[in-house]
């Protein structure tokens, strides 16, 4: 079945980039968390699979430390039928690594939409809605909107300084979509002046251009803890309630 917007995603060339290059050092031992097996595979793959599974994806580009690529180019042909997965060296930085991604898409890529390999809940339905958006703006970002009442708290004192209308705040997730042409103008630009951000859309409103958020799921929650590991892996192995 086509799903609202696919007939437009289906209309441009479109690369996926999945930084994967992170250390993960809080996680203990010498593997990274992204390589780790969680429900019976590596979580990296867990990300990748809605990307391999939604056609209008023609490569996906995963960025990893060097002294991963030539273990990982073996493991990757358990899931990577296609041939639609090309693995690049990370940077220092997660903007870095995003930076390498997108210069090793295709040269027509069009659009170049990222996801954090330690998000494992992502769907084919959020892709497509982040591209959808993407086309009718500067870029788009799954997105979740504040539930709780929001307090902005000084560094110092942890006094509360003021209240802020959740209704204008919203928590960002991935995956990111944005015109290949925009996201190489911000992170070249962030690279020249030295300038780091949280996520790709942050680089991008840095020069004033205007992404668009979608409502994405509590479910696609990033794994940053040994706590987000065993709840994903709850939910993984159907043992969630």
């Amino acid at each position: 079945m086509t799903k609202f917007g696919e007939e437009k995603v289906n209309s441009c060339k479109i690369s996926a980039v999945i930084p994967a290059a992170g250390q993960s050092l809080r996680f203990g031992g010498k593997t990274p968390k992204q390589f780790k097996d969680i429900a019976g595979q590596p979580l990296l793959f867990h990300a990748l699979k809605p990307f391999l599974s939604q056609s209008a994806i023609t490569e996906i580009i995963v960025v990893v430390p060097t002294d991963w690529i030539a273990t990982l180019s073996t493991v990757i042909k358990q899931i990577d039928s296609q041939g639609k997965i090309r693995l690049v060296e990370g940077g220092k930085r997660r903007q870095d690594s995003v930076f390498n991604g997108i210069k090793a898409t295709a040269e027509d890529t069009e659009i170049v939409i990222i996801h954090d390999a330690g998000r494992p809940f992502i769907t084919e339905q959020m892709i497509v809605d982040c591209i959808t958006a993407c086309n009718n703006h500067d870029g788009a970002i799954v997105a979740l909107p504040a539930r709780d009442t929001v307090k902005e708290v000084s560094t110092g004192s942890h006094h509360i300084k003021d209240t802020i209308p959740r209704e204008t705040i919203w928590l960002a997730q991935t995956p990111q979509a944005f015109p290949k042409k925009i996201l190489i103008e911000a992170l070249g630009s962030a690279h020249t002046n030295n300038v780091s951000g949280t996520d790709e859309a942050a680089l991008v409103e840095r020069l004033g251009y205007q992404v668009a958020v979608v409502e994405g799921s509590p479910k696609n929650f990033k794994i940053t803890t040994l706590e987000d590991w065993q709840y994903a892996a709850s939910i993984l192995e159907g043992k969630d309630d």
